[in-house]
């Protein structure tokens, strides 16, 4: 037996192993079969280098906010002012701080809680709605930033409301069977989107003001800066090529079955990225890039957070932040419902008779506490992140892949330079391979066989990507499912029956057996004390966590 088959036994017999239920190959009841102490810890790790891009992203589309600074007049003026800069330069660092703090703290709670093996950290999207449309650029919107701020903190707390109250589950489990399982195909397109494009990804598909998309591939000096379009010399880019290069690396990887793939390709990648003087460098000689260097030398650096931390203005007393509240929350509900639900599903957790998986209330829990916890520090909303699935994809079942995610966030606030430093065609081919395999997963198991479950279907995988939201794609599918079905429903009840689709024997089952199954936990445990709730093996309670 090797060194490390001997760990991951130990570790499975242990109490450790106990709780994270690891399997040691005894065939105990309730394990995680196939996955092991080592794993967990690969798995976490590849989590943790696909996310990584959200400490600097975030942190630069926060600043763009100007955060505390207060900028009291134009955009422009304030940017010229030295004072202003410092102030600028001082709350990056405070949001990269926030962004890894954040990351580290909600991710734990997911795996201590849970035990399901998934990140989170400030979401893409909602900090962009926070930066750029409730607070505006360098704080020209209608809401200040400590008050955006504040509205996220209470926006929390009704999360949390929601999820001990069961609703939030009960809202996951109307949602269609066909719809739901078309979430997963649609994060993995939106998820395979995310990295063919330049701000995450490979730069291969760029903007175009005829198509909206197009085939790009051009290095930087040849885009409009304002709009990213290629204006010349497409498919030139040597980052771009080194993207591709890097996906077929995962690629070949995974066809040999090698162990850790996805993350060699990603550090193989970013590894020859980090030499200067190169047509695919990560630090151009720019000022900017000069500036990502030296900071990249430094390697370690002490956490700051002098001016985002409990930066919060409870006046709250108009209309735009409460718009604002009700969109953080209406947005969270669909996005990070429908990412848990895939993410549990793609893992191999959901049950598909209820729609539920396991650990699924504690899951909601933690996501929803995060959301307030972000705020303490200045950020905008946690949400799960779809780049579990490179985790995932890796072996990963448990929660300790989620605490191993978290360790490394929490090295991040000190490693921030090295961290901060995986450039964004070394993610990229990540995102598109774990894509592959969400949609894969998903795509089987529509009923295509019966047409008003497959257009519900097929609007919400295509409506994902191509409106870059979850919550949309969510929206379309559930709205064309009722509208479909509903129009079905009326015309055999005028019909008396007779009118009907002739293949309907063929339609899906939609709902639960036990309407037990969507009661949280601790509402199970007081309906059984007194007697309202039979023990039964579809309201029984999950395994301790």
């Amino acid at each position: 037996m090797g060194i490390f088959d001997s760990l991951n036994k130990s570790v499975a017999s242990s109490f450790v192993g106990r709780y994270f239920k690891l399997d040691d190959g005894s065939g105990r009841k309730g394990i995680r079969p196939n996955t092991s102490f080592t794993t967990e810890l690969r798995a976490g790790l590849a989590t943790f280098v696909t996310m990584a891009y959200i400490i600097s992203v975030n942190a630069n589309i926060l600043s763009d906010s100007g955060g505390p600074c207060g900028c009291t007049s134009s955009p422009d003026t304030c940017l010229k002012d030295p004072n202003y800069q410092l102030c600028l330069n001082d709350i990056k660092k405070d949001f990269i701080t926030a962004t890894s703090a954040a990351a580290a703290i909600a991710t734990f709670l997911m795996g201590a809680m849970a035990n399901l093996p998934l990140g989170l950290a400030p979401g893409m999207g909602l900090n962009a709605y926070f930066a750029y449309q409730v607070v505006g650029f360098q704080g020209s919107g209608k809401i200040p930033y400590r008050t955006a701020v504040a509205a996220v903190f209470i926006e929390g707390i009704l999360f949390i409301v929601i999820s001990l109250l069961g609703l939030r589950q009960l809202l996951a489990k109307a949602v269609p069977k066909s719809v739901k399982i078309a979430t997963g195909a649609g994060i993995g397109l939106f998820l395979t989107f995310i990295g063919l494009q330049n701000s995450a990804g490979i730069g291969l598909v760029t903007y175009d003001p005829a198509t909206l998309v197009t085939i790009g591939g051009c290095a930087d000096q040849y885009k409009d800066p304002t709009s990213g379009q290629c204006l010349s010399h497409g498919m030139e880019s040597g980052t771009t090529w080194i993207g591709i290069f890097g996906f077929v690396i995962i690629a070949l990887l995974a066809s040999f079955r090698v162990k850790g793939g996805i993350l060699i390709g990603i550090v193989f990648i970013s590894a020859i990225s980090w030499f200067r003087n190169t047509s695919i460098t990560a630090f151009p000689a720019t000022p900017a890039g000069d500036a990502a260097f030296d900071f990249f030398k430094t390697v370690v650096a002490v956490p700051q957070i002098r001016r985002t931390g409990l930066a919060m203005d409870w006046n709250l007393g108009t209309s735009e932040v409460w718009v604002a509240l009700v969109t953080f929350l209406y947005v969270d509900i669909m996005d990070t419902t429908g990412t848990l639900y895939s993410m549990a599903k793609f893992a191999g957790f959901a049950d598909d008779r209820t729609g539920d998986f396991e650990g699924s209330f504690w899951a909601f829990l933690a996501d929803a506490t995060s959301i307030s916890l972000g705020a303490l520090f200045g950020s905008s909303p946690n949400t799960a992140f779809i780049e579990s699935g490179a985790g995932i994809a890796e072996g990963g079942r448990t929660g300790l892949t989620a605490i191993t995610t978290a360790f490394f966030f929490v090295l991040s606030l000190f490693f921030a330079p090295i961290f901060a430093s995986f450039p964004r065609w070394a993610t990229g081919p990540a995102l598109i391979f774990v894509g592959v395999l969400m949609a894969k997963g998903s795509l089987r198991s529509i009923n295509w066989d019966y047409l008003p479950d497959a257009i519900p279907a097929f609007l919400t995988m295509a409506l994902m990507p191509l409106t870059y939201s979850i919550a949309y794609g969510l929206i379309a599918g559930i709205g064309a499912y009722i509208a479909i079905h509903g129009t079905i429903y009326l015309v055999e009840l005028v019909s008396g029956g007779r009118i009907k689709p002739t293949d309907k024997d063929m339609k899906e089952m939609w709902g639960t057996e036990n309407s037990s199954d969507m009661l949280p936990p601790w509402m199970k445990v007081l309906l059984r004390k007194f007697g309202k709730l039979k023990e039964t093996n579809n309201g029984a309670l999950p395994e301790s966590i």
